[in-house]
């Protein structure tokens, strides 16, 4: 199998490094991750001639490929497609371990799960992977003891192709030792909103931050709810965000 790792938080993160080492197991890893944090770009992309992107030469260091470039997740998925790989595609697109959660309305910004997504456009399996932790050097041991185990079940599940119409998953833990861990819980997305996002500094300039403000609508399997009570959330999302009811009910409204 051949895999295409990425993530949001540069090619220097501990988290990319964990998961290019997990995946060893599984099949020959290149990565190709942005050269700096890309954190909320979700699926940008640099448009246009005067956008000149810099990619780094591919080096081998321990059995990985690794490469980076000045750009966004999304783009890294699309040079890695077009250049990196240049005719012998990937099988898996797997993006992370990202410093941070991506559960709940959050997946909307995440540049996590927006390289998941550009695998998806191009109907490559792809798996978006966080943890509930927003340090630069956060524990991964509950990633590293669970996820072997998620993929081998995700995996055979993947190899089915027709499944894979625009079909992505995010997949988040919570900030646990493996032995706190309660186990793995398929979820829906949850529903979360920020309230009072700018934060004024001293010299004037803004920061986003805010306060989140859970909705009581959420169903218990609101995956930002499962991992917060100390569950390995599962999210199935798709490309395709027609609101298909609702699709009926205008069909019916414009017939009048």
């Amino acid at each position: 199998m051949k895999i295409l790792v990425t993530n949001d938080d540069g090619i220097r993160a501990k988290g990319i490094r964990v998961l290019a080492g997990l995946m060893k197991r599984y099949g020959e890893v290149t990565v190709v991750a942005p050269s700096e944090a890309q954190s909320g770009m979700s699926m940008a992309i640099p448009l246009g001639m005067h956008q000149r992107l810099h990619a780094s030469p591919v080096e081998v260091r321990g059995g990985i490929r690794w490469q980076h470039l000045d750009s966004t997740p999304d783009a890294c998925v699309k040079f890695a497609l077009d250049e990196t790989f240049r005719g012998d595609r990937p099988d898996l697109v797997i993006a992370g371990i990202n410093h941070g959660a991506n559960s709940a309305t959050a997946a909307c910004y995440s540049a996590t799960l927006g390289a998941a997504a550009e695998g998806a456009v191009n109907g490559i399996p792809a798996i978006g992977v966080s943890l509930n932790a927003w340090t630069e050097d956060p524990d991964f041991s509950g990633v590293e003891a669970f996820l072997p185990g998620i993929l081998e079940r995700l995996l055979p599940h993947c190899g089915q192709a027709d499944r894979f119409t625009g079909l992505y998953y995010n997949i988040n833990f919570p900030d646990l030792p493996p032995e706190e861990i309660k186990g793995v819980a398929v979820c829906n997305m949850g529903r979360v909103h920020w309230s009072d996002e700018f934060v004024l500094n001293p010299d004037g300039t803004y920061h986003l931050e805010g306060d989140i403000t859970d909705d009581a609508g959420n169903t218990p399997d609101a995956d930002h709810r499962k991992v917060a009570q100390g569950w390995i959330s599962i999210v199935p999302h798709n490309i395709d965000s027609t609101d298909y009811r609702e699709m009926e009910n205008l069909k019916t409204l414009f017939s009048r």
